[in-house]
């Protein structure tokens, strides 16, 4: 098995979650269970040493993010919502919540996160599996930016030896170890879908949310690999030493993208 792009050192074990156990693998994402939250200081100042510093994705995550930044007590300020600016760092302008927020790419949000960068931020299952960082966990499945991770290809794979396109080497080598496939994985960071056309490979491994670009490029869904949804991830060493003030932003996210009362 080969893979031309290096894996992290002394990676953990990756679960790879079939579609048909979405909520079990949104559950099971979370290194560690946190305990119950208190709400008692949900929406009152917290005392805190800094201000939380909050990573977001760019693109649908994040339109999708935005709605419920009121119930948040999240005010970017105006910055934030011009598409021109090239800004990538804001103020929350909540006096009682203050908050820093940057934006960077989906990709990029479990490293800032895990490194310190950021204390808070909004991240998939397709990024939580690949980086597998110990200094993260994820508390709140937030159910927003589902999709699926696939296998795609123009022809049949062949079922002993492949080569695969992808931005997810890990998730790719580990799923097809599993099949018992010996597979080289070439990573890609952009034009996936392209690979495959001009024989660069048998096939690829990327999420697909309507299966519209897949289609367009010829390709067909060979496999679902795991269903993806969006969580809210914690830097560990904050949490331990500031869990009053993280335990109140769990709880604002918990409550705030709970689902709505049965009638």
């Amino acid at each position: 098995m080969r893979c031309r792009s290096p894996s992290p050192p002394a990676p953990a074990p990756i679960r790879i979650f079939p579609a048909s156990r979405t909520t079990e693998a949104a559950d099971q994402c979370a290194p560690i269970s946190p305990q119950d939250h208190p709400t008692s200081y949900l929406f009152f100042p917290v005392v805190t040493e800094r201000p939380f510093t909050i990573a977001v994705p760019k693109g649908r995550v994040l339109r999708e993010l935005i709605p419920y930044f009121a119930d948040l007590r999240i005010k970017p300020e105006r910055a934030f919502f011009d598409p021109e600016a090239r800004q990538l760092k804001f103020r929350s302008l909540d006096d009682e919540h203050p908050a820093t927020i940057i934006r960077v790419r989906s990709f990029d949000v479990a490293t800032f996160v895990a490194f310190g960068a950021a204390d808070l931020g909004i991240v998939g299952d397709d990024v939580l599996l690949e980086h597998q960082y110990d200094e993260i966990y994820a508390p709140l499945n937030l159910g927003i930016g589902a999709c699926r991770m696939v296998v795609a290809s123009q022809a049949p794979l062949p079922s002993n030896r492949i080569r695969i396109a992808t931005k997810y080497p890990r998730i790719a080598e580990t799923y097809f170890t599993q099949q018992g496939i010996d597979v080289e994985c070439l990573k890609l960071q952009g034009a996936v879908e392209l690979a495959p056309l001009v024989g660069m490979c048998h096939g690829l491994v990327d999420i697909s949310d309507t299966g519209r670009s897949l289609a367009e490029h010829n390709l067909v869904t060979r496999a679902t690999i795991a269903t993806i949804t969006t969580h809210l991830i914690v830097n560990r060493t904050r949490f331990k030493t500031d869990r009053q003030a993280t335990d109140a932003w769990i709880e604002r996210f918990r409550v705030a993208f709970a689902p709505p009362p049965a009638n």
